[in-house]
């Protein structure tokens, strides 16, 4: 009873959210989308020939951005999750941390890649603190398999949450990329600690 509680009021508050509202008008998956048009307003990284990673991609509002972005490049998207079939992308069902699954990665992309995407957050325990550094760790690692993969000016964008492992993430990305910018988009929650982390050029004497 109280979890059908917890879910009305959370169809509710959907509702009310603009840009949730907004997400299904234009027949994006989830309102998700409306922080990477955000990014990629300010930052421009999605162009036409973009070789592109979105990990931790379901349900797919990101691919689906960047399938309309990128129409002459290749898009590859990662999850543990299903995801339903999107034109001109294709989807490895499984887990990037392991070895068979990053090397189908480099296989499918037989070359270093433009851009690669991270909105996974861990599945939540209600303890902040604690999802706020399982995230992190999150994004550490597909930073990690960013900086083996990318470009020399290639892009990764990832999300975290304000917590204890922020500083580490910050610190390893400046010592990772040449350019690190911390970006909060206006159609993230405000009462959410949600950031992202833009980073840019990989730094030779990291790869």
């Amino acid at each position: 009873m109280k979890k059908n509680k917890i879910s009305k009021n959370w169809l509710a508050k959907q509702k009310k959210d603009h840009y949730f509202k907004e997400s299904k008008i234009q027949g994006y998956r989830s309102r998700a989308v409306f922080k990477l048009i955000e990014m990629n307003k300010k930052f421009k990284f999605l162009q036409k020939k973009t070789l592109l990673i979105d990990l931790g991609s379901s349900p797919g509002s990101w691919t689906q951005l960047a399938s309309k972005e990128i129409t002459k490049g290749k898009i590859l998207s990662v999850d543990i999750l299903p995801m339903k079939q999107i034109n001109n992308v294709d989807f490895i069902n499984g887990d990037f941390l392991d070895k068979d699954i990053f090397n189908k990665i480099k296989i499918y992309f037989n070359s270093k890649v433009d851009v690669v995407l991270s909105d996974m957050a861990s599945n939540t325990t209600g303890n902040k603190e604690l999802d706020a550094y399982r995230t992190g760790e999150l994004c550490l690692n597909a930073m990690n398999l960013s900086k083996q993969i990318l470009q020399d000016n290639g892009v990764f964008i990832s999300k975290l949450f304000m917590g204890s492992i922020f500083k580490e993430i910050n610190e390893t990305a400046k010592k990772s990329f040449k350019k690190v910018v911390i970006f909060k988009p206006l159609s993230s929650k405000k009462e959410s600690k949600e950031i992202y982390i833009y980073c840019k050029g990989v730094l030779k004497n990291d790869k």
